[in-house]
């Protein structure tokens, strides 16, 4: 593995530890929005480690597609997020639930840019279309192993045990 992957895995992996963390954040949407915004710190780190040009606007568009596209029929975080405001319960469904699940969306949104920038394209040519499979993909990996992630990122203290 390049030097230069194995970077763009730590930016990886260090992202979706903060996008888990946040979703601990106990304001129903305002995690969303928070995991939102560090998926796209993400992808500007990424795409600075591979000299490619970033467009905020084109960034949020596309992960937008990607999990917009994927997730919201099964388990989308909007939803999740929106479990917080159920009393008791709720809360700590959404609370257990949303760290699981913008991990793994944050290392599936990873993934598929880390391919694209490893493949030599840009943001200009990028398709959402064309990669939400590969999303999906990794968005199930991820999601796999994301309790044990969590757990072991916690225990490490990478997360925080509570908001």
């Amino acid at each position: 593995m390049s030097e230069r992957i194995e970077k763009a895995n730590a930016i990886i992996k260090r992202y979706s530890y903060w996008s888990a963390g946040f979703g601990l954040i106990p304001v129903p949407i305002v995690d969303v929005a928070v995991i939102t915004g560090t998926q796209i710190k993400m992808v500007s780190a990424l795409a600075k480690l591979y000299d490619k040009e970033f467009k905020e606007e084109m960034v949020r568009a596309s992960i937008g597609a990607l999990v917009g596209g994927t997730l919201p029929v099964a388990i989308g975080s909007g939803t999740v997020s929106a479990l917080k405001t159920v009393p008791v319960l709720g809360q700590i469904a959404g609370t257990l639930l949303l760290p699981a699940l913008a991990l793994a969306a944050t290392v599936a949104v990873g993934r598929v840019f880390l391919q694209h920038f490893e493949a030599g394209g840009t943001l200009l040519d990028f398709d959402p279309e064309k990669m939400k499979s590969y999303f999906e993909a990794e968005f199930n990996k991820a999601k796999a192993g994301a309790d044990s992630e969590i757990a072991t990122a916690s225990s490490e203290g990478k997360i925080a045990a509570s908001a």
